[in-house]
């Protein structure tokens, strides 16, 4: 049985807003600026992956630099104060409450992972049988930020040639 995504990258925009405005920049002073470039670089990345109903992953990255300011302001702290462990907490938060948010969209039975977190590029990530469907891709303060979802080619049996 195929099941067909329901989430689309407004949605996707409006999550990452919603995280934004709530956790990383309550005061409305430091959005996230669209870049509309999905290859921009990474030195960090985050993810969980959905399975059942849909299959795939939903992932954060980012420079260093923005991943240190995403975790002092979601843990109060100046960016220069946050060790690599709050790093890391941070970077499996943000990407546990945007697949949250993506799997609360999917048709029911769909489960959600455990936050993996790797302080190396995305590009260094494998999702094998994936491709990215969507993203929302920025600077944040001059840093790239960006958070990508990825579909399993495998999960759509009946769309496969």
């Amino acid at each position: 049985m195929s099941i067909e995504v329901e989430v689309n990258e407004n949605d996707l925009a409006e999550m990452v807003e919603q995280v934004w405005e709530s956790y990383l920049d309550p005061e409305g002073v430091s959005p996230l600026i669209p870049t509309y470039d999905e290859n921009q670089p990474s030195e960090v990345h985050s993810s969980v992956s959905i399975t059942g109903s849909w299959t795939g992953y939903v992932v954060y990255a980012s420079s260093v630099a923005a991943a240190r300011r995403a975790a002092g302001a979601f843990l109060a702290m100046e960016p220069d104060e946050v060790g690599d462990e709050d790093l890391s907490d941070v970077l499996g938060e943000l990407a546990n409450i945007v697949g949250g948010n993506v799997k609360a969209m999917l048709p029911p039975g769909a489960l959600l992972s455990l936050p993996q977190v790797v302080l190396a590029p995305e590009a260094t990530a494998r999702f094998p049988g994936t491709q990215r469907i969507s993203g929302v891709y920025g600077m944040w303060e001059g840093e790239p930020v960006s958070i990508s979802m990825w579909h399993s080619r495998g999960d759509n049996k009946e769309g496969a040639e």
